[in-house]
């Protein structure tokens, strides 16, 4: 499946991986406020550290600096790039930023996939975590001053274990269910992970449909688990393996390789081989030392977003 991205995302991701100027793929040394959402066992994971500008009085610190360093995606990637821009060079406080929410981050990407929203939920919860640093570093304490932690490292950690795969509670699925109007399992698997790997969380009494009856109100037909489609046929649905080899020319001639150009580079396509596509780096990127990591998160992720997810490309 291709995602349908829209332009400023694919921008911000492009810049992003290149290491353009203005971007803030990488790590704070020393920071002062750490904090780390999601899991690289189930392949998203994002680490967000921010430097202040010190105050005598450190509820007046400023955030001047933010990084992070994620292991996702084009939006996982581009989510956490217009994190850090919705908090730089604003003046913000620690405390103040945590009033960005994931909607404000999908809103400045011009929107993000259904299926892509957890990236969103990602950045504005790992800041949360962040923040939470800092304010044990500063000696803050956060509730006197209004500040209640939302995330899953809090009080809801401690609610009943809905999905176990994911370590998602009963809590933090009813709080996020309300915050981005999921409406369906789908959506929740799409949106938080959660049901996403066993799918034994799905139906279950008590399980996300029961969550979503008793939020929304029940739904006759929901009760039923819908019936599983196969997932071992390695065809592209309506579309031909020519019709997919067009679109991976497509892509790397229009999206690809006017990126390379920029910097001096080019790419050459190969062959293809079902999913499998071989590709060869001309110009200044054939001696770079990021040729391979040009390669994944340009090249590869690019072609797996825009034809399809199961897209790997082979170095020649």
């Amino acid at each position: 499946m291709a995602w349908e991205y829209s332009d400023k995302t694919k921008e911000i991701f492009m810049a992003a991986v290149q290491g353009k100027p203005g971007t803030h793929l990488g790590e704070i040394e020393n920071a002062d406020g750490v904090g780390e959402h999601g899991s690289i066992v189930c392949g998203d994971a994002l680490k967000f550290t921010f430097r202040v500008k010190k105050d005598e009085d450190p509820l007046k610190d400023v955030i001047v600096e933010a990084r992070y360093l994620t292991f996702g995606c084009t939006s996982a990637i581009a989510a956490s790039e217009a994190l850090c821009a919705l908090i730089e060079g604003k003046g913000l406080t620690p405390i103040a930023a945590l009033k960005i929410s994931n909607r404000d981050i999908v809103d400045y990407l011009d929107g993000l996939p259904q299926q892509k929203i957890h990236c969103s939920v990602m950045g504005a919860e790992a800041l949360e975590a962040a923040v939470a640093d800092w304010a044990k570093k500063r000696g803050v304490d956060l509730a006197a001053h209004g500040v209640k932690r939302t995330g899953e490292a809090t009080e809801e950690s401690e609610g009943r274990m809905v999905c176990k795969c994911f370590g998602v509670t009963e809590p933090y699925l009813r709080r996020k269910i309300k915050e981005l109007n999921l409406r369906t399992v789908e959506d929740i698997v799409s949106a938080l992970k959660a049901g996403g790997m066993c799918g034994a969380c799905r139906y279950a009494p008590g399980g996300l449909q029961d969550i979503l009856n008793d939020t929304w109100g029940s739904c006759e037909t929901c009760s039923t688990p819908p019936a599983v489609e196969s997932t071992a046929s390695v065809d592209a649905p309506g579309r031909s393996p020519f019709q997919v080899s067009r679109q991976i020319e497509s892509v790397i001639n229009e999206t690809i390789r006017p990126v390379l150009k920029r910097d001096g580079g080019d790419i050459e396509l190969v062959d293809i081989k079902g999913w499998k596509v071989y590709c060869l780096l001309r110009g200044a990127c054939a001696g770079c030392m990021g040729a391979s990591r040009t390669l994944k998160l340009i090249v590869e992720q690019t072609l797996r977003d825009q034809v399809d997810k199961r897209i790997e490309v082979i170095p020649v």
